[in-house]
């Protein structure tokens, strides 16, 4: 009932109103039904009661729509309060994570970030600025540890010694250990090395594993270590080193990028293998969710199967390509993950 007719009840009831209206609100249910069918109180007692409840309802189902907030903790707190994701990434581990001719960061596990940031900006309902900052092997886990990156990728191997300090997201990719050297040195297997220089990465997994190797096989072989990937390039092409031990795709996504490719060449058998994944900081459940909710979409909807094509199978920046179809142990962990059957 608007207001005019309301007025106009009103009127016509007279003095009876006045006299009259506050008693009907105290009056019982009971006390209301004698009252006359046709009662002007009777009448103008429902037009306030129906005046009250078109007043109060829309604020009752405004404040029924307001979203309950979510106490966010760990790193979706801080990514919530700052409106950024930190995220760590390497300069030159094609084609996991590198830079593009404008300095860029781009590569398979970035596209892979992006996706767990869409996911975390849904799960906040708000925009997520990405902030790159670029790391080493060496000062990867600290930053991570640490808080100054919130999530890392680029060609991280998951294993159970990094697992007691960060935590990891599905994998990614299956890869192992070979030997790059240059065309002509006899150098065909890890054996060959007998005398020879081998340059390691530090803060890889080949920086500590390798040498227990050669002790195990009684190898007299001797060590030199970069800071990262390009260094240890540098040492074998310098001729400094003999060999360069790394995981073999990131051995052949070198050469991709290098003008002297054709002068080296990727030999022996697999020396260890590993699981490269995403890392963040270790004990974080909510973060670690929205991680995994975010590979089922990937697998779900078949999206990591382009991102894979795009980085393995298709030309790099390069123009070069590295045509890696996907194992079949990967394409079974991604099935795990929600992938569909062709």
């Amino acid at each position: 009932m608007g207001f005019r007719a309301f007025v106009s009840m009103r009127e016509s009831c007279g003095q009876q109103t006045a006299l009259f209206v506050r008693p009907i609100n105290h009056m019982s249910r009971g006390q209301r039904r004698f009252l006359p069918a046709g009662s002007c109180l009777l009448r103008l007692a429902g037009a306030i009661l129906a005046a009250i409840s078109l007043a109060v309802e829309p604020a009752m189902a405004q404040q029924a729509a307001a979203p309950f907030p979510v106490p966010y903790t760990g790193t979706l707190k801080t990514i919530n309060e700052r409106g950024a994701i930190r995220i760590g990434y390497r300069e030159n581990s094609p084609p996991f994570a590198f830079l593009d001719a404008q300095k860029k960061p781009i590569g398979y596990s970035l596209d892979l970030c992006e996706i767990v940031v869409e996911e975390i900006a849904a799960e906040l309902r708000r925009d997520v600025r990405i902030v790159y900052r670029p790391v080493t092997p060496e000062n990867r886990f600290d930053l991570v540890r640490s808080g100054e990156i919130d999530l890392e990728c680029g060609s991280t191997t998951n294993n159970a010694e990094r697992r007691a300090i960060a935590a990891f997201s599905p994998t990614i990719f299956v890869t192992g250990t070979k030997l790059m050297v240059r065309r002509g040195t006899g150098i065909f297997g890890f054996r060959d090395l007998q005398g020879r220089t081998l340059v390691l990465t530090r803060g890889t997994v080949q920086h500590a594993a390798i040498p227990r190797l050669a002790e195990r096989q009684k190898l007299s072989t001797k060590f030199v270590s970069g800071g990262d990937h390009d260094e240890s390039f540098q040492l074998l092409a310098s001729g400094k080193a003999d060999a360069f031990a790394n995981d073999d795709v990131q051995l052949y996504g070198m050469l991709a990028q290098k003008k002297e490719a054709s002068a080296f060449r990727v030999v022996g058998e697999f020396l260890t293998y590993a699981d490269y994944a995403l890392m963040f900081r270790k004990d974080d459940p909510d973060f670690a969710e929205i991680v995994e909710r975010a590979f089922h979409r990937l697998a779900g909807s078949r999206e990591i199967v382009a991102i894979y094509r795009r980085w393995f199978q298709e030309p790099l920046p390069s123009g070069v390509r590295l045509n890696l179809p996907m194992s079949p142990h990967l394409e079974e962990l991604f099935r795990v993950q929600g992938l569909p059957s062709d």
